[in-house]
């Protein structure tokens, strides 16, 4: 089972497609803390959990050329140190785990928009085309390296694979922006759940939607919602029927402390609009820095 940031969120982020010029790269560092309450399948037994979940997470981005379009490729690790109270067929449980969650990398490409240039090419490119459209694929893959035990029902790593795909637009007019985003979550399957079980999940699906407003001195505003449903899982061939259906609302704010830093603000609220799920609250803290 993994909760962090991202994962409770669907990926539910903005600016997305937004090009990082070539002559830049990105590194970053963030915290998020998560508080709320998980809906598990009843055949578990498990009722009244509730979390708390503080999440260190660091990244590193590199835009890429490629013919005449902009790329980038990314690598998200986190750190959780989690916090789980409930009943456990019917007994008052307390479980804490701490540990290296499942590493993200991500490619994308924008399709149609500004071409690969440098900073100074691609602010006289936005300052000659106010309003413009950018469109734009991308697959990140989630890699099975973090915490996990199978003797465990709870664990940080979730011990398979995950592929996401992705297409998504941005739309820029004036200092607005509106982004549109549909991803596919694909889960390989994990043959050491517990107990000693072989876990097979259906694809989530998932869209998003995120209006921005961009300011003076490089602040922005964006308000975020996004949903998702599927990924039905079945033990040994046998159907949970634990189908997700969530609603995510949210938004962030971003600050450009200089030239190279910024920092950004993040609130999401993620609810189960059935019985098997998560309903969440998590804030986070991202600071990033522009090498040249």
């Amino acid at each position: 089972m993994l909760l962090t940031l991202e994962s409770i969120a669907q990926d539910v982020e903005p600016r997305r497609w937004t090009p990082i010029p070539l002559d830049t790269r990105v590194i970053g560092a963030g915290y998020a803390f998560t508080q709320g309450e998980v809906l598990f399948d009843p055949s578990l037994l498990a009722e009244d959990v509730k979390i708390q979940i503080h999440t260190v997470a660091f990244s590193y981005v590199h835009p890429l050329r490629i013919g005449k379009k902009f790329a980038r490729l990314g690598i998200l690790i986190p750190v959780n140190f989690e916090d789980w109270n409930g009943l456990l067929e019917g007994v008052p449980r307390s479980v804490k785990r701490s540990g290296l969650v499942d590493p993200r990398i991500r490619f994308s490409i924008n399709l149609i928009g500004a071409p690969a240039s440098n900073l100074k090419d691609l602010q006289q490119f936005y300052q000659e085309n106010p309003t413009h459209t950018t469109l734009g694929f991308s697959l990140a893959i989630r890699l099975p390296l973090g915490q996990y035990d199978e003797s465990k029902l709870i664990n940080i790593g979730e011990n398979r694979f995950m592929f996401r795909p992705q297409l998504g637009l941005e739309h820029r007019w004036g200092p607005w922006s509106y982004e549109l985003t549909g991803s596919v979550f694909f889960y390989s399957e994990n043959n050491e759940f517990f107990p000693d079980q072989r876990k097979v999940t259906d694809p989530i699906y998932a869209i998003q939607n995120h209006l921005i407003r961009r300011f003076k001195k490089g602040m922005w505003l964006a308000v975020d919602l996004g949903y998702g449903y599927g990924g039905e899982s079945s033990l040994d061939t046998i159907p949970l029927a634990d189908y997700r259906s969530n609603l995510v609302v949210g938004g962030s704010v971003g600050v450009r402390i200089d030239p190279r830093q910024a920092i950004k603000l993040v609130y999401f609220r993620k609810e189960a609009l059935n019985s098997v799920g998560s309903d969440v609250n998590s804030f986070g803290l991202v600071w990033t820095m522009v090498l040249f």
